[in-house]
């Protein structure tokens, strides 16, 4: 097929990488989420799994990749194999293995279980990571500190709070954010996390499962951080079975005061909703708070 010369670069790019010949004459768009562009491209023997963006995009591109290689270094999860990222003329680009996925079952969910908890309990050196990265599309700090606390107020909810008043939310959402970030210390007087690695953004649409019944974990926003806020995300919006809570709890069990504390961890992510796609949100936002704000 003849490729345009911006498929021609990610194609001499895919073969400089795997070290043999890798002529695309298979593409085909493909879903992916609402911020890249998706492809399945291939030869008669080898597909891949291509995502476009714009080219100042590279970035989260390449800090996509490094959360990957770092998620399969030090679990045994399933994790898509990073082949090559770049840019071309007119787009960065990222390849990863391609994965045939399913939908996840009882015996996934309890294998993500019991290997999360796994992940989790690895402790690593700092709260925060080797690098920024983001979350979705939103741009997230991850300065190096030994202060959750701290990073969770500066880099986390301060800074999406921050975010949400530059992109209109209304004063009484700002004002309500501003109490609750000076009683966030309250929520840890008793209870000292250890950093852990985290996916990041581990919801329903980030797991699958592979032809053998592994599972899969994919698009990370990965730091170093409590473990809660993982398993926070994933009652986010669903996916998740059963017996993935349950595997995960008899491998490494969670703090009693995980029932109050994941609110924190899911405002982060509703107020990050608000600034991608508006004050659809701002009502959760606001409701979680409130629990929030009663709670101390």
């Amino acid at each position: 097929m003849k490729l345009s010369a911006n498929w021609k670069r990610i194609e001499n790019a895919i073969r400089d990488s795997v070290g043999t010949d890798f002529t695309i004459s298979k593409l085909t768009s493909v879903g992916g989420g609402s911020i890249n562009n998706c492809y399945q491209a291939g030869t008669d023997t080898q597909t891949l799994f291509v995502k476009l963006n714009t080219v100042e995009r590279l970035i989260m591109f390449e800090t996509e990749a490094t959360g990957l290689h770092e998620l399969a270094e030090t679990s045994e999860l399933r994790i898509p194999a990073v082949i090559c990222s770049g840019q071309t003329a007119s787009n960065s680009f990222l390849v990863l293995e391609w994965l045939v996925l399913h939908s996840a079952n009882t015996a996934s969910d309890r294998l993500l279980g019991e290997k999360l908890a796994q992940l989790h309990a690895v402790e690593q050196p700092y709260y925060g990571w080797q690098k920024n990265n983001f979350i979705g599309s939103t741009p997230q700090p991850n300065g190096k500190s030994n202060d959750w606390v701290k990073f969770l107020l500066t880099q986390r909810l301060g800074f999406q709070l921050q975010l949400a008043t530059e992109n209109g939310a209304n004063r009484q959402l700002v004002e309500k954010g501003e109490r609750l970030l000076d009683k966030l210390a309250l929520f840890f007087s008793a209870y000292q996390p250890k950093p852990s690695l985290l996916h990041g953004d581990l919801w329903g649409g980030n797991y699958a499962m592979d032809d053998s019944g592994q599972p899969v974990i994919f698009d990370p926003a990965c730091y170093y951080g409590d473990r809660e806020a993982d398993i926070a995300m994933t009652e986010l919006f669903g996916g998740f079975g059963s017996g993935f809570f349950a595997a995960y709890q008899n491998t490494l069990q969670l703090d009693e005061g995980y029932a109050v504390r994941k609110k924190l961890y899911l405002l982060y992510h509703i107020l990050n909703h608000f600034n991608l796609f508006g004050s659809s949100y701002a009502g959760q936002a606001s409701a979680l708070m409130d629990d929030l704000l009663h709670s101390v």
